[in-house]
């Protein structure tokens, strides 16, 4: 029986499709069947090889949404955070790949409802982030934010971000909010240029709610960002509820070394003076 891998890259790099094409080959060698995506509704997929940044990682989990393939990322971008390898050892994601030398490690997602005034709720899904930003760049969106339908505060600001620990590194991170381990069950609300004197980032338990009402009195609609993919609108008046996510993306990973090397080695953090029992890689 075929073993299909779904080869996935970003659509306007030309080292990204000659590095797909590689792959392509690889696969070919060991016996397994690469799969493009205009193949994948009608085949059972193994596995996902995805050649580009975290927002091409994002782009592939989208895609696979509702199955059990687990994604290996190959970093093309800058960071990478969610990638696995980078593009020089492809044919060492390759053979691993193909001798299920792996471990999959389950990542939480965000599930969020946006409710309108005089219209049906929209409901999406993130990884990394759940935003609520302005529409206008001239005005502050006036907010209520609430953890557990208990009113917390109200302000003005450029937005709002509700985030994984996935996502703690990425828009959060920009906007102040903490770094928080991938294996801690925990999400974020990050406020975004906030205009009070509480807007510190919140960081809550797995079964909490996180709700942003847009306030009636707002001087501009809001628009709602999932992995700044997916856009809702949300006008004066809607809510933004945000919770754990039903389903969880899996990621494959051949490096099984503390979080805390990723950080170090993708934010290129000095370590020089650490004399603790283990080294940084």
């Amino acid at each position: 029986m075929s073993r299909h891998v779904l080869v996935l890259t970003h659509p306007t790099r030309p080292a990204a499709q000659r590095s797909a094409e590689q792959v392509a080959t690889e696969l070919r060698r060991h016996g397994m069947t690469p799969v493009t995506e205009d193949e994948i509704a009608a085949t059972e997929i193994e596995l996902v090889i995805v050649l580009g940044g975290d927002g091409t990682i994002l782009r592939a989990a989208e895609l696979i949404r509702g199955r059990d393939a687990p994604l290996i990322g190959v970093n093309l971008g800058h960071v990478g955070f969610l990638a696995e390898s980078e593009v020089d050892r492809i044919s060492h994601v390759v053979s691993r790949a193909a001798a299920r030398d792996y471990a999959v490690e389950e990542r939480m997602t965000l599930d969020v409802t946006v409710t309108r005034p005089d219209a049906p709720p929209v409901r999406s899904w993130a990884i990394n982030d759940v935003s609520v930003e302005k529409a206008e760049r001239e005005r502050m969106v006036e907010v209520a934010i609430g953890i557990d339908d208990r009113g917390l505060s109200t302000f003005g600001c450029d937005g709002v971000v509700m985030s994984t620990p996935t996502g703690s590194t990425a828009y959060a991170f920009s906007a102040g909010g903490p770094v928080v381990w991938p294996d801690v069950e925990a999400m974020l609300l990050v406020p975004i240029s906030a205009h009070t004197l509480f807007a510190r980032p919140l960081v809550v338990g797995p079964d909490s709610r996180m709700s942003v009402e847009i306030l009636s009195r707002s001087y501009t609609s809001a628009v709602v960002w999932c992995d700044g993919r997916r856009r809702i609108e949300a006008p004066p008046g809607a809510r933004i509820d945000v919770v754990r996510g039903e389903e969880r993306v899996r990621l494959a990973r051949f490096n099984l070394a503390p979080f805390t090397d990723r950080l170090v080695g993708k934010f290129n953090l000095p370590v020089a003076g650490w004399r603790g029992e283990h080294d940084n890689p």
